[in-house]
């Protein structure tokens, strides 16, 4: 008989990516998010572990959510610019990610090229978390996810609409969209459509489509949500964009085309009169505020299931 204090350790787990984890295992992420958020969750399973948190992009909600889930949890948060880091000098991700799982538990990583967050899970032994890349934004929107489930009672039956640009929320919508099988529909102007492997892979498991028109996708939907039209890496083009997306702004008009009891979302940071409108923002129907405050509870569950033991 093998001695037990021999056993092969269990393989690390990664999230770069919503279809990393099956349904099941979503939905018993999203349990953990409520039950934290309930205050019926009381372990400390980060208790002794440290989290590297890796900044190539600023950061707002992604960098005080984790960090204050981490303390919450038990454990240490490090912040590390990857400016400060000698990544900005040119060292290589693998050799950096081999040193840095030698130091702390788990890593979570935002920054620009999704094949960056690839490579550094590829060669870290301890578990890699995508805070935010180029492709896709999967902490963002399992919150967004999580606050669908908190407002309209669950995903079954329910239709999603994206309005705006076809960027790393729009994809990452897509695979909600396939791994919870909900209906989604995105309007983008022309040349500005998402990822179409990420597009196919979904219309393989539920309902997508994409239309140049937001008032066709916005017709009867039950969550309408948007994003800026210049990310981050943009900046450049911001008075382009501000032309091609010309009639994709989420104002009261178009919220009236959604089913009655349809919620408004956004990402954050908001442009108030460009994707969307004071009075639509600050309206009835937003639920930013709530959908902000989730990425704590989703992230806290995040870092429990992947760095702790959360099933006591």
């Amino acid at each position: 008989m093998a001695d037990p204090q021999h056993r092969m350790p269990m393989p690390k787990r990664d999230l770069l990516a919503i279809t990393d984890f099956s349904r099941a295992e979503l939905e018993a992420l999203m349990a953990l998010a409520l039950r934290m958020k309930r205050g019926d969750y009381h372990e400390r399973p980060l208790a002794g572990k440290t989290l590297a948190m890796i900044f190539g992009k600023t950061s707002t909600r992604t960098r005080v959510s984790f960090e204050v889930g981490a303390c919450q949890l038990g454990g240490q948060p490090l912040f590390l610019s990857s400016r400060e880091m000698q990544l900005g000098r040119g060292e290589p991700i693998r050799d950096t990610a081999r040193v840095l799982s030698r130091y702390v538990d788990g890593i979570m990583i935002r920054t620009y090229a999704h094949t960056e967050v690839e490579e550094f899970a590829r060669f870290a032994t301890v578990p890699v978390i995508n805070g935010l890349t180029d492709l896709l934004h999967p902490c963002q929107v399992l919150a967004d996810v999580l606050t669908m489930r908190e407002e309209l009672g669950g995903w079954a039956g329910k239709i999603v609409a994206w309005v705006g640009d076809g960027n790393n929320m729009a994809n990452t919508w897509l695979e909600a969209a396939g791994q919870f099988g909900f209906e989604l529909r995105l309007a983008c102007p022309e040349g500005y459509e998402p990822n179409h492997a990420l597009f196919d892979r979904a219309a393989a498991r539920t309902r997508v489509t994409i239309t140049e028109l937001p008032e066709e996708a916005v017709a009867g939907a039950h969550v309408v949500t948007t994003d800026v039209w210049t990310s981050m890496g943009h900046e450049e083009q911001a008075e382009v964009r501000r032309q091609a997306f010309a009639g994709y702004g989420v104002d009261e008009k178009l919220m009236a085309l959604a089913d009655p009891a349809a919620i408004f979302l956004h990402c954050l940071p908001a442009h108030r009169g460009e994707e969307v409108t004071d009075a639509v923002l600050e309206g009835p129907q937003s639920r930013v505020w709530a959908e902000a405050a989730n990425r704590l509870h989703i992230q806290k569950a995040l870092m429990a299931t992947l760095m702790g033991s959360p099933t006591r």
